[in-house]
């Protein structure tokens, strides 16, 4: 059976934020299409910086490796690849604070994800074709949202908020979705809602997903693989399967971080 093809390739990947150690160091990896990748590692481990490296939204330093996502150079030698706004429109951002215009509505967000598919004369004052919206709607549909379209994004919960960034992803037609601590600041059924999401996601669509997580056990249950960094470097790369309480006391020195009931 052939092995899956490669959807993020890092090669000799550096950052420095003007400290003596690089904030990341990672000299190879590979993440399969299709496959669930959890990120774990303590505050400060490198996993934010990772994720903003695999988009560009942050370049490594000048002369330092390379980015491809779905064979597309995202970076390389601390530049943008060539055509990276036609790249990034492959790539899914769902950040911890949800990043959507509260005076806005829930629907005119969710649009935002088709922005980077139109020409200017079209995004620039945002002018949506009835198909758009109707993507749109069907995002929010797939999320559990749609009834909740023409509201302000401001009365949504956190939950929700986060669900309709999710919307926005999967408007975008991305192939790669990158979610930084996603439910960080959600209660433990809106946490259990959004990571169904995302691994529904997974499954049934065949997208390909990397979260950042503390909670461990949380990573353990959606994903099908762990990556683990400290100090900006790979310590552990397995099956969830595989990884072990030893293996976790080893990335954080200390018991690992707990999950909420939920998720025992």
């Amino acid at each position: 059976m052939l092995a899956p093809p490669v959807s993020v390739a890092v090669e000799n990947l550096v950052k420095s934020f003007g400290r003596a150690a690089p904030s990341l160091d990672i000299p190879e990896l590979r993440l399969m299409r299709g496959e669930m990748t959890a990120l774990i590692g303590a505050s400060g481990s490198g996993k934010s910086t990772l994720l903003r490296h695999l988009n560009g939204l942050v370049l490594a330093d000048a002369g330092s490796g390379s980015v491809t996502v779905e064979g597309q150079v995202v970076q390389r030698a601390g530049r943008p690849g060539p055509g990276i706004r036609q790249t990034r429109a492959q790539i899914g951002f769902v950040f911890q604070q949800f990043n959507l215009v509260e005076r806005l509505p829930v629907l005119t967000n969710v649009l935002a994800g088709a922005l980077a598919q139109m020409p200017a004369w079209r995004s620039t004052p945002g002018w949506f074709t009835a198909a758009e919206k109707r993507r749109a709607l069907e995002s929010l549909d797939r999320v559990g949202i749609a009834h909740l379209a023409y509201q302000r994004a401001s009365t949504l919960s956190g939950g929700q908020q986060q669900r309709a960034a999710i919307a926005r992803a999967l408007t975008q037609g991305a192939k790669l979705i990158l979610a930084d601590e996603p439910i960080a600041s959600l209660d433990p059924e809106s946490s259990r809602r959004v990571m169904e999401i995302l691994a529904d996601l997974n499954r049934a669509d065949g997208l390909t997903v990397v979260v950042s997580l503390h909670q461990v056990e949380v990573a353990l249950t959606y994903c099908q693989r762990v990556v683990a960094l400290r100090a900006g470097r790979v310590v552990h790369d397995a099956p969830a399967a595989q990884t072990s309480a030893s293996d976790l006391a080893g990335i954080y020195g200390a018991p690992a971080p707990a999950a909420a009931p939920e998720y025992a």
